[in-house]
């Protein structure tokens, strides 16, 4: 266990386990299937605090830190990705943006009703031509003297569809600028939901902003500042990406062991076979390895220390290998594994996405190529 790990962090463990069990894993397979998360389960998962898991109680939040978002995270994860993905966009990047970057008297304003789950938040940073290189920004925002003026488009925006607020970056005169932004403002327009090929249940939407009025008070930080804060808090939504990769990972060894003792071939359990046996040694080292690093850095981060090369670490090496476990998972469960009659092929399809979102793999490569250039090899973890 992590150093930090205490009886509250088993309780939350044992308490989203409970509550994931009984309430979203049955739906998991139909909210794939019908592409969008029902209202009612959003209302339940707002009710038992779940969304507002890592931040201050003086927020409304839970307390937890990261560390307990993970946990909670993960445990999520191993039942529907769409579920954990709607979570990670409201809590690690859309909330995440102002609690990190905003004055106390915006935090005070919109975190109480993002931690409660009264609203909905998201995020949105990248553009047709600002994805990877996320600085090259072209929506605008103008300041008049008593209000900003914000005119642009944002494309994959998770939980576009669904959100109240959304935490948006634009360029202005002194640089990249945080703002948070209703969904209520005039000139706010939400695109149709994107059809994915994983987490399907997960809404995906373009916005636009024609000369959307936002109140001066609603600026994330200073203006100018909004790329640090951007990046800072893509750190924590990388952190939550490792635990979706944790939860996904474990689940898909268990649904593996199950299969692989109860299928016979040549008149044994084909986990008598040394191949098989071999696959699965190999999926839960690589899990091993996935939960060790993410526990590690989780920790880090709620104390305060810089974990940006840490998190991209953590993003690179968790996205990449559940794809493997979930293609080895594939191959135990052979032909069946291929069908939608188990969900080993939900989990499949799911998981590619995690190598994409965040930050993809070749930038997580980038940033700790450069970090580790920059420290002459140091090694400093």
């Amino acid at each position: 266990m992590p150093i930090n790990y205490t009886e509250e962090h088993e309780m939350l463990r044992n308490m989203v386990r409970e509550f994931t069990d009984s309430e979203i894993r049955p739906l998991a397979s139909k909210i794939d299937e019908q592409e969008y998360i029902p209202k009612e389960l959003i209302t339940k998962i707002a009710g038992i605090g779940l969304l507002g898991t890592p931040f201050p109680e003086k927020y409304g939040g839970g307390g937890f830190g990261e560390l307990g978002f993970c946990i909670a995270q993960e445990e999520v994860t191993k039942a529907c990705a769409s579920t954990a993905a709607f979570i990670g966009a409201h809590i690690s990047i859309g909330t995440n943006a102002i609690y990190i970057g905003g004055s106390e008297e915006l935090k005070m304003k919109y975190l109480p009703s993002l931690t409660s789950g009264e609203k909905i938040a998201a995020f949105s940073l990248t553009e047709a031509g600002a994805g990877s290189d996320s600085f090259n920004l072209k929506t605008e925002a103008k300041f008049t003297g008593s209000k900003w003026i914000l005119n642009g488009e944002k494309l994959w925006v998770t939980n576009g569809a669904i959100a109240d607020v959304f935490s948006v970056f634009a360029r202005t005169e002194k640089g990249i600028t945080g703002f948070v932004v209703e969904k209520e403002f005039k000139g706010v327009s939400v695109g149709p939901n994107e059809k994915k090929l994983g987490i399907r249940g997960s809404v995906t939407n373009s916005l636009n902003f024609d000369n959307v009025e936002i109140p001066e008070e609603n600026i994330i930080g200073a203006e100018g500042r909004g790329f640090l804060i951007a990046m800072k808090t893509l750190d924590a939504g990388r952190l939550g990406i490792g635990a979706g990769s944790v939860g996904a990972a474990k689940e898909m060894i268990r649904l593996s062991v199950e299969y692989a003792t109860q299928r016979k071939q040549f008149d044994q359990q084909i986990a008598k076979f040394q191949g098989i046996q071999f696959m699965i040694s190999d999926m839960t080292t690589r899990t091993y390895a996935m939960e060790s690093m993410l526990q590690r850095v989780a920790e880090k981060y709620d104390l305060g220390l810089d974990i940006s090369e840490e998190a991209a670490i953590v993003k690179l090496f968790c996205s990449e290998n559940v794809s493997v476990v979930a293609d080895t998972a594939l191959q135990i469960h052979g032909g069946m594994g291929f069908s939608r009659d188990l969900p080993i092929e939900r989990y499949y399809r799911d998981a590619r996405i995690l190598r994409i979102f965040e930050g993809t793999s070749e930038i997580q490569k980038l940033i700790i190529s450069r970090k580790t250039l920059k420290k002459k090899g140091k090694w400093d973890f």
